[in-house]
């Protein structure tokens, strides 16, 4: 079992196509173990909720009972094995996960998969299941920015967090890298007082999150540039698959 922890960071986007574009915001994550969930005081528990209607599933459910039945389509049995979620908690009632991403290992400690939960802001919701062995390429066949088409492909880099976390993701379209997306962060011991600390710090960061979403599309509405069509399902016009599975390799 690993306990949870907090993980103080700092989000990077830059976009280098049509236009150049940059922003740096500071948030905190949860790393939870999904046998072993954090069990909050009474007081703080408005703080940091993890319910399994937030995530792909039923959410009747728990995460890892739905976890398990996803990896189950792709033939993935961790038989008992451990699986570690990083991602925002319900806190006061709201959440919003752009990206959720859950480390999966086998029973004897090998690494089975990388499951990468991404969230649109139109309610959209898909799951990208990374395997060791490849190159931690993933064909792009989710809409999330509205000024990108649903084409490309994202690079992943995904370690398993220690006490730095350090997650990288590049869009490649045409030849180009147009959008890198860059996450940092420390190791904070999860405590009463460290909650309180990061609440502080980053008051009500879910809504923060979703404004900050919906204030870099205004400003670059602002600066013309075009929209895309938004396929009806979410998923690209050519192609239509529930989930999509790449492989991860070295890094």
């Amino acid at each position: 079992m690993t306990p949870a922890a907090l993980y103080e960071c700092q989000l990077r986007h830059v976009r280098t196509s049509p236009i150049w574009h940059g922003f740096t915001y500071r948030t905190y994550l949860w790393l939870v173990d999904l046998d072993n969930m954090p069990r909050l005081p009474a007081p703080l528990r408005c703080l940091a909720r993890f319910e399994a209607r937030d995530h792909i599933g039923d959410p009747a459910a728990t995460l890892r009972a739905n976890l398990d039945s996803f990896l189950a389509g792709h033939g993935i049995d961790l038989r008992g094995g451990r699986v570690l979620m990083l991602g925002h908690a319900r806190v006061l009632g709201h959440v919003f996960n752009p990206l959720t991403l859950f480390w999966c290992r086998y029973a004897d400690g090998g690494a089975a998969c990388v499951v990468a939960e991404v969230h649109n802001t139109y309610g959209g919701r898909h799951r990208y299941l990374l395997v060791p062995g490849d190159d931690g390429r993933a064909v792009k066949n989710f809409y999330v920015s509205p000024f990108f088409p649903v084409d490309g492909e994202y690079r992943m880099r995904l370690p398993e967090p220690a006490e730095r976390l350090d997650i990288t993701i590049t869009l490649h379209r045409d030849g180009a890298r147009p959008f890198v997306a860059r996450l940092q962060g420390d190791r904070r011991p999860l405590t009463g007082a460290a909650l309180i600390r990061m609440a502080l710090r980053h008051p009500w960061v879910t809504v923060a999150v979703s404004a900050r979403i919906r204030l870099q599309g205004s400003y670059l509405f602002l600066r013309g540039l075009p929209v895309q069509p938004r396929p009806a399902d979410g998923h690209a016009l050519t192609s239509k698959p529930t989930q999509t599975q790449v492989r991860e390799g070295p890094r």
